[in-house]
């Protein structure tokens, strides 16, 4: 019984090619799985080729300009999306645990991925488990919503972790900021 199972907080960063989920695609999808004393547990990275018939936002493409590095990483080795989101279950699935989605923003990241979990392999590991840092931070530090962004997070929950936009990096990065923004909840 998954209740039974200690959770796995799986922090996933996704990189797109636009906002709109079944017409912009998920270039790239990767994900850290931490247990809550921070141990990392495994990672996932996998590269996505586009939806077919899918389209590109403008806006997104520009922005990608600035992070040429980022997008050549996120448009090597890529899978159909079959393929990745396949693998991409088979690994939830072998993680010691019950695994719960963390992200940043979720309501996009989490969107996206469940769309391609449910389209792809009809699975979806997750179920409705997933913890918006965001939100967290509200709660954590009694934070109005526009002073709880990234940019307001104190230094000492990122561990000089780097913010790439390569998605495992980010993914390490904002799930080491998640562990320690858990152990400043638990010790309150």
């Amino acid at each position: 019984m998954t209740r039974n199972k200690p959770l796995i907080y799986v922090s996933t960063d996704i990189e797109t090619n636009g906002p709109r989920i079944g017409k912009n695609s998920i270039l790239s999808c990767a994900s850290a799985a931490f247990l809550d004393d921070k141990t990392l547990v495994n990672t996932f990275s996998v590269n996505l080729e586009e939806l077919p018939g899918g389209e590109e936002n403008e806006i997104t493409m520009a922005w990608w300009q600035k992070y040429p590095e980022a997008w050549q990483t996120a448009r090597q080795q890529c899978v159909p999306p079959e393929e990745g989101m396949t693998q991409y279950v088979h690994w939830l699935n072998e993680l010691p645990g019950r695994p719960i989605f963390v992200g940043y923003p979720t309501a996009f990241d989490f969107s996206f991925v469940v769309y391609y979990l449910e389209r792809f392999t009809g699975k979806n590991p997750f179920g409705f488990s997933a913890i918006d840092l965001r939100s967290l931070t509200m709660g954590l530090h009694q934070a109005p919503f526009l002073e709880s962004s990234k940019h307001h997070w104190p230094a000492r929950w990122f561990e000089n972790k780097p913010h790439t936009h390569i998605a495992l990096d980010d993914a390490i990065e904002q799930g080491t900021a998640f562990c320690n923004m858990l152990a400043e909840f638990q010790r309150k």
